[in-house]
């Protein structure tokens, strides 16, 4: 074979190669701007899902981790343990002052128990002074009678009238006794309605030292897979401060598609949606328009941007879509949160 020939057969191959990927290009141009007339699309879209944090509700130092990096868990497996002694320490405080309180009730009991027997005894003293007046009543008023017949003597009549005013007065005096040890009691009834309501504070501050020491035991919620584990054992934990994150196996997902504003002039609620996943590039998932965001996405930043200041540039804005899929909990279940997906909302 001659060098022309060969010069012939590669500027065919050549040609026809060329050919082949004229025409590959012309179909993917095809196919693309059919799929661009069909559908509204961007590659500026993510797998979402709620993340509930685990928070310790105490303080202090961590005790046992029981779980590791991207751990699945059940609902009520432990997660963290927080270490007690102190907590137990303030709960036996709290028990020995409620039982303190306590206590007193029963000194109460028998001071009111002794002062009802006081007035028992004043009471029957009042019947014995009030009888002792009414005689020497009676016997004044014979010796008042004797005495105008003049049949005794006016020291006589003094020495009895004298006799009725000092009962009198002790009548008087063991009444107001009584009122005394009256008031007395209600006191000491008073003080009881104190010490009860003491005694429920101090219940109540057991039981809040009781929930502590529960709190002390971290545990799951409910089903799902834990995150990036941030924490060591021995390390000193805040009150509300989190530990870990952990995704809800039962709850949904839905994807957030950051539309351009020129694109979602007639998108609405229930618009079919098609899905791709760069980690699934060969299946495709199916969803709708949930809702539009009603503010672009820069709003929702920490500093939003001002048009006013004078350095404004136009920029298309972006509006968030959430897209609720339509597809088996088996397939939902096999994406992650944050996982990048091309959206194509039918036209």
């Amino acid at each position: 074979m001659n060098k022309n020939n060969t010069d012939q057969i590669i500027v065919a191959i050549t040609k026809w190669i060329g050919i082949i990927i004229l025409i590959v290009v012309i179909i993917w141009g095809i196919l693309y701007f059919q799929k661009a007339d069909q559908y509204e699309q961007t590659n500026d879209a993510q797998v979402d899902a709620y993340l509930s944090p685990i928070n310790a509700k105490v303080g202090g130092y961590i005790s046992k981790i029981y779980f590791k990096d991207n751990q699945k868990v059940n609902a009520g497996d432990t997660l963290v343990v927080i270490e007690q002694d102190e907590y137990q320490l303030k709960k036996n405080t709290a028990s020995s002052e409620l039982m303190s309180s306590r206590a007193k009730l029963d000194i109460l009991a028998a001071n009111e128990e002794s002062q009802r027997r006081n007035i028992d005894v004043i009471q029957a003293r009042i019947s014995g002074s009030r009888a002792k007046v009414q005689q020497q009543e009676q016997e004044y008023e014979r010796y008042n009678n004797l005495y105008k017949e003049e049949s005794t003597t006016k020291q006589k009549l003094e020495n009895v009238y004298t006799t009725m005013l000092i009962n009198k007065s002790a009548f008087n005096e063991t009444q107001a006794s009584l009122k005394a040890a009256e008031s007395k009691l209600n006191d000491l009834r008073a003080e009881r309605n104190a010490i009860l309501a003491e005694i429920k504070t101090k219940e109540t501050l057991l039981e809040r030292q009781n929930l502590d020491i529960r709190y002390t035991v971290i545990t799951a919620p409910f089903t799902g897979q834990l995150g990036k584990k941030t924490i060591q054992e021995g390390q000193l934990i805040q009150p509300g401060q989190t530990l870990a994150f952990l995704t809800n196996e039962s709850a949904e997902k839905w994807i957030i598609a950051n539309f351009k504003e020129t694109q979602i002039g007639k998108f609405k609620v229930g618009q079919k949606a098609k899905i791709e996943l760069d980690a699934f590039p060969s299946e495709s998932f199916s969803g709708e328009i949930e809702s539009l965001s009603p503010t672009t996405g820069s709003r929702y930043s920490l500093l939003p941007p001002d048009n006013a200041t004078g350095n404004f540039v136009k920029v298309i804005q972006r509006i968030p879509v959430r897209i609720k899929l339509t597809e088996t909990k088996a397939r939902i279940a096999k994406l992650s949160a944050g996982m990048n997906a091309n959206v194509y909302i039918t036209k």
